[in-house]
């Protein structure tokens, strides 16, 4: 354990000393989020905080992290560096928002994919090529739609970084229990990195992370999602357990997909207020209780994800089912909560 509390240490020590520093840089050149109708802040924020949770993670991983799986290693690293700078060249105007789903998201997955980081879960059902490429996909599909999600959860002061503090936690926890030193250490690392920087994020921010630090946590927590491996593999609800650690980003990208859809609207080119954290807000919460919501929500979401290891199959199976039918009921409930709605012509060069 003493290597997992050293990259937990070193992760929120450097991303919380290299925070203040950078937000002087970001007002320095003008890298900030200029208030607008569809934001919350009335002043200029500055943008480039993703740069100390990139720096947190990478400088804990160096110091903590040892393993024989250095390829691995080598793509986390290469996947979360290429996904930062798209990050930030999108943050500045650089770069059309659509490539980092299309183009940023892809390429870092095949990486992930090329250096043996993949599910295995079609791969233990089918024999041969087949389950090997459907295993490719779903990884494609998995580590694009975990980031994306990230990257659209960047909304409201401290929601991003806690629902990743969250789910790390959770990752920790479940990686202990199976024996993954590896696994757990990357989580610890990117649980300091996240932490550090939402110090300076939770209400009232003064520096927001950007697409450069969002995709990154995205691009992280879909990762150890990926290697997180149960130890209960009798259980073939088993698969299930990262995606209920990650069930509230999943469950904001559904609502805001099933949501914009239905008002003839493109999902991920129409931003607005129409988030969870924006519905709750909009029913009583006010923005701090709602983010401090989620963040209730996400435990509960982690719990029931631990809970599915240890429990038989058939109850596990249960569980599931319950969680989508209790999902599919919040999605219903929250799309007739008040909310601001778009015009069908609004479209943003910015973020989801």
């Amino acid at each position: 354990m003493s290597s997992t509390w050293i990259a937990l240490a070193v992760s929120l020590v450097v991303s919380l000393v290299l925070t203040g520093p950078i937000r002087l840089l970001a007002l320095h050149i003008g890298l900030v989020d200029l208030p607008g109708p569809r934001k919350l802040h009335l002043k200029p924020m500055p943008l480039l905080g993703g740069l100390a949770i990139y720096a947190g993670f990478s400088v804990a991983v160096v110091v903590a992290v040892r393993t024989s799986a250095r390829a691995e290693i080598f793509a986390i690293f290469t996947g979360a560096t290429l996904l930062a700078i798209i990050g930030i060249l999108d943050d500045s105007g650089r770069l059309h928002h659509q490539i980092k789903l299309f183009v940023g998201m892809p390429i870092a997955a095949c990486i992930l994919v090329a250096s043996g980081i993949r599910t295995q879960l079609f791969s233990n059902l089918i024999t041969g090529k087949s389950g090997l490429g459907l295993d490719i996909a779903l990884t494609i599909f998995w580590v694009v739609g975990i980031t994306a999600a990230f990257s659209i959860l960047d909304h409201m002061d401290g929601l991003c970084a806690g629902v990743a503090i969250v789910a790390a936690t959770f990752f920790v926890i479940s990686a202990s229990l199976n024996g993954q030193v590896v696994v757990r250490n990357l989580a610890a690392a990117s649980l300091g990195a996240a932490l550090g920087f939402w110090c300076w994020n939770f209400s009232p921010a003064r520096i927001f992370m950007g697409d450069g630090g969002a995709m990154v946590l995205g691009f992280l927590m879909a990762t150890l999602g990926l290697k997180l491996r149960p130890i209960s593999s009798y259980n073939h609800a088993s698969w299930f357990i990262p995606v209920l650690i990650l069930g509230f980003p999943i469950f904001d990208t559904m609502l805001i997909i099933i949501s914009r859809s239905r008002r003839g609207l493109l999902p991920f080119a129409s931003p607005g207020k129409d988030h969870t954290a924006h519905r709750l807000a909009n029913l009583g919460l006010g923005h701090k209780r709602a983010v401090l919501a989620i963040y209730a929500i996400g435990c509960v979401f982690g719990s029931l994800g631990l809970m599915l290891a240890a429990v038989s199959p058939a109850r596990a199976v249960a569980i599931c089912v319950v969680v989508l039918i209790v999902s599919a009921f919040a999605v219903l409930a929250l799309e007739i909560s008040p909310f601001e709605h778009q015009q069908k012509r609004q479209s943003s060069p910015s973020a989801f």
